[in-house]
């Protein structure tokens, strides 16, 4: 169960990263629900997402 979590969050950050304050309040979201190698995982896979949009670097506040 908690890898289908995992999974429908990184679909969600997708939908959401055309808006920034969107993608913060799914992040902030996935931080309380996801075990703490999940969230490192996690952090991977935003650096990649960054890549395509820059603006979402602050967001990465929520993962520290």
């Amino acid at each position: 169960m908690p890898r289908a979590m995992f999974e429908y969050t990184k679909e969600v950050l997708k939908k959401v990263s055309f808006d920034t304050n969107l993608f913060c309040r799914e992040l902030k979201k996935a931080t309380e629900r996801l075990l703490p190698y999940e969230l490192i995982e996690l952090k991977d896979f935003i650096l990649n997402l960054m890549q395509k949009n820059p603006s979402l670097k602050r967001c990465l506040i929520y993962l520290n």
